[in-house]
């Protein structure tokens, strides 16, 4: 490797490797949060909504909350893209030969990771509160029960993949700003890190 290279930058260039790729510990919490995601938005979608032969519009199977529905499907889907995106960062990211845009990338993950554990914190204790306050009444035959506990349920497992992925993110943040500094302080020293 040349001398003041960049964190990860003797892979830059090189061939993509899915294996090792889906075996990195930030690429699996991502997909697993990218199911629970689909789990909760898709839940809510399909079985979250209900209506009575006598009327007319259907409501929210959350205490007849129409904002409860909309914001677990909104939380859901809006994770479900940002896992997307953070997937194809994650691939591009070996391609990355500057410190500066990888630290960008990075600091981004740290915070965007660190907004959907507090999002999906505020899903799950607001779809909880509304389901515990739901009468029994408005939904008779228990209709999408199963369906409202999944999305509480992944609402809840959600706080901690995120939670996950924003310390892995930060760890990784501490490794480029130490290989910086290191650059820095021993501009013709070989890189220590990978």
């Amino acid at each position: 490797m040349e001398a003041g290279a960049a964190y990860g930058a003797g892979k830059a260039g090189g061939a993509f490797d899915p294996q090792t790729f889906i075996r990195q510990p930030h690429t699996i919490l991502r997909m697993v949060s990218w199911l629970f995601s689909i789990v909760v938005f898709g839940s809510i979608v399909n079985e979250g909504y209900l209506n009575h032969q006598d009327e007319s519009e259907e409501y929210c199977i959350f205490n007849r909350n129409q904002n409860a529905c909309g914001y677990g499907i909104t939380v859901g889907v809006l994770a479900f893209l940002s896992c997307l995106l953070y997937l194809a960062l994650d691939v591009y990211f070996p391609q990355i030969s500057s410190v500066k845009d990888r630290k960008k990338v990075v600091l981004s993950d740290v915070g965007v990771s660190g907004l959907w554990a507090f999002l999906w914190f505020v899903s799950f204790c607001f779809l909880a509160d509304q389901w515990r306050v739901s009468k029994s009444e408005d939904n008779p035959l228990n209709e999408g029960t199963d369906a409202a506990r999944a999305a509480i349920a992944f609402s809840f497992f959600s706080i901690f993949t995120w939670s996950m992925l924003t310390f892995l993110a930060f760890r990784r943040l501490e490794d480029i700003t130490f290989q910086e500094e290191y650059n820095t302080l021993f501009p013709n020293s070989p890189p220590l890190l990978p």
